[in-house]
């Protein structure tokens, strides 16, 4: 039993009862109950096993003997009553786009629905453009968003699945019979989204290790079992590969099964002008060849060497110019998470957040943050609880108090305003220079042109009050597609404004894409990596945004929020035009 599980079987009765028609604030306390186990400080699942919930902040007494009866028993009845009042196939309905539970009842009541294959068949029949509330429009949104999901089948989120992947290394490196472990494919090279988990193990005992890796708790059935190869189905539904291979191979392996393929081809021509062959195993000379296998490899940056070549870190292995660069010499040196001071983009109660601003602040300062930006939602939000100019003063007053009683922390009031349709923002000029920041980002009107798009974009940078963008096409990962827009000519008015860019590091979103940030840096466009968080869990996001910058050739100098408070107070305070 997880606290993910706890939540999610919150969740999952909270649509269920809003399927049923029941009250509102029932519902509502289902979902706050879901977020208040996913984000509490502590060990929330033994508590609930021991009844131990009392007191706890969104927790009533209902929701305390649910939790205490599904941790401890692994199964909750009035869940289980509850789904078996619909078909399990109806749930799938709620991961398409635009499906809500008003629709998804619709569907079910009124065409007997109850599958994602059923409803596809009833949008082919022309069935679903017949319902009230639907439509033709809608029906044809619906079979994207069918097409879209099985697009992305077998595919996951990287922030979502980093810390399985965390718990597996921990427990492969207890294993008396392994030397070295490491993770490797498109995991290691940061990839935004993953379809399967590459883990690479150097040990005397590969059989006896490949058996004892498909017994991990995290696995739900065997594909194949071999002895130096074993292949599996996690309990999320993802494959996950183990290969085992000597200590002298592990670097040769290491390098080949990160990638990607196109980094590799490149890598063995480098190899073959050598007159070596370079594959999984080791560097072997070539037919006809008189050159001699290079001795001393023991890690992989020893390969890069040999070819001479500046070692490339993972991120960079996209065959995107970094080898062009290695050979240089020229490559960048990559930021890291430790050298982030702080960050922007933050939501609270204030808005659509589940944790106060003193709350937030404290998780900072407990990650060793120097600073917090904190820009809940402007009034055009009103589904996010979006502050007015009168509450939004009120905010700032209450974070200049708040800021008073520390010595060595200091948080800074923004606002995370509205784009408007015509790129106007959501505040006046005299409410945003009461701030100390501002995010501008798009949340609606998602169908305009490119051309359209950009311009709007545009035109909220050209404000003098803009401090950065946010999420730049407003995609949702495995969700939604980002909304058109002309990427080079925003980070070109971004250049020209001296706004900043942010890297919205959400794991449903990590956009602005990492293909665009190489041309943002010698733009000369700084990037902030922002977690967008709307709870105290999601400032650990950072993590991701830190790997995604490395991923788009960004150094400590190209982040903004690498810089220390003072530094950042004299960004702020000058105007963009002198930046």
């Amino acid at each position: 039993m997880t606290r993910e599980t706890l939540a999610g079987v919150l969740e999952e009765i909270a649509l269920l009862l809003e399927l049923k028609n029941e009250n509102p604030f029932k519902v509502r306390a289902y979902r706050q109950g879901a977020e208040t186990v996913r984000n509490f400080d502590g060990d929330i699942v033994q508590l609930a096993a021991d009844n131990q919930l009392t007191g706890i902040k969104g927790i009533g007494d209902a929701l305390r003997d649910k939790l205490h009866e599904l941790a401890s028993t692994g199964t909750l009845a009035f869940h289980q009553n509850l789904r078996a009042e619909f078909p399990a196939g109806l749930f799938e309905l709620f991961d398409l786009q635009g499906l809500g539970p008003k629709k998804v009842k619709a569907l079910h009541e009124t065409l007997g629905i109850g599958s994602i294959a059923e409803l596809k068949a009833a949008c082919d029949e022309g069935r679903v453009a017949g319902l009230p509330g639907f439509g033709a429009k809608t029906q044809a949104k619906i079979l994207e968003a069918i097409a879209l999901k099985e697009t992305f089948a077998d595919t996951f989120l990287l922030g979502e699945i980093t810390p399985l992947v965390s718990t597996m290394l921990d427990t492969l490196r207890l294993h008396p019979e392994i030397s070295r472990v490491a993770v490797a494919g498109s995991f290691r090279r940061a990839k935004e989204t993953v379809h399967d988990l590459d883990f690479l193990v150097a040990t005397k005992e590969p059989a006896l290790v490949c058996e004892d890796f498909t017994t991990l708790p995290e696995v739900e059935s065997i594909i194949v079992c071999g002895d130096t190869k074993a292949s599996v189905r996690l309990k999320n539904g993802m494959q996950c590969d183990l290969r085992a291979v000597s200590n002298a191979q592990f670097p040769f392996a290491l390098q080949y099964f990160t990638g990607s393929k196109e980094h590799n081809v490149a890598i063995r021509s480098l190899a073959l002008k050598q007159g070596l062959s370079l594959n999984e195993y080791g560097f072997t000379p070539t037919e006809g060849s008189a050159a001699t296998v290079p001795d001393g490899i023991h890690e992989e940056r020893d390969i890069y060497q040999f070819l001479g070549l500046q070692f490339i870190e993972p991120e960079l292995r996209e065959n995107r110019g970094e080898i062009e660069a290695a050979a240089e010499k020229s490559l960048p040196r990559l930021v890291t998470l430790e050298q982030l001071k702080g960050t922007f983009h933050n939501h609270t109660t204030e808005s659509d957040g589940i944790h106060s601003l003193e709350q937030m602040a404290d998780e900072a300062m407990d990650l060793g943050l120097q600073y917090l930006g904190i820009a809940d939602h402007s009034k055009s939000m009103v589904i996010a609880n979006g502050l007015d100019a009168e509450r939004l003063m009120k905010q700032v007053e209450a974070i200049r108090n708040l800021n008073a009683t520390y010595t060595n922390f200091r948080i800074f009031a923004g606002s995370e305003v509205d784009i408007l349709r015509e790129g106007a923002l959501d505040f006046d000029d005299a409410t945003l220079a009461q701030l100390d920041y501002c995010v501008a980002s798009v949340h609606n009107i998602f169908n305009l042109t490119e051309d359209e798009m950009t311009r709007r974009i545009c035109r909220a940078m050209e404000n003098e009050h803009v401090t950065m963008l946010g999420h730049v096409t407003g995609r949702l990962l495995l969700k939604r597609e980002g909304y058109a827009v002309n990427h080079a000519m925003i980070i070109d008015c971004a250049a020209e404004t001296r706004t900043i860019i942010e890297l919205n590091c959400n794991p449903w979103r990590l956009d602005m894409d990492w293909r665009w940030w190489k041309r943002a840096r010698d733009k000369g466009v700084l990037c902030s990596i922002n977690p967008d968080a709307h709870s105290t869990m999601g400032l650990h996001h950072l993590g991701i945004g830190a790997r995604l910058a490395r991923k788009g050739w960004l150094g400590k100098q190209d982040v903004f929020n690498t810089r220390t408070v003072e530094e950042v107070e004299a960004f702020l305070k000058t105007p963009k035009a002198k930046r």
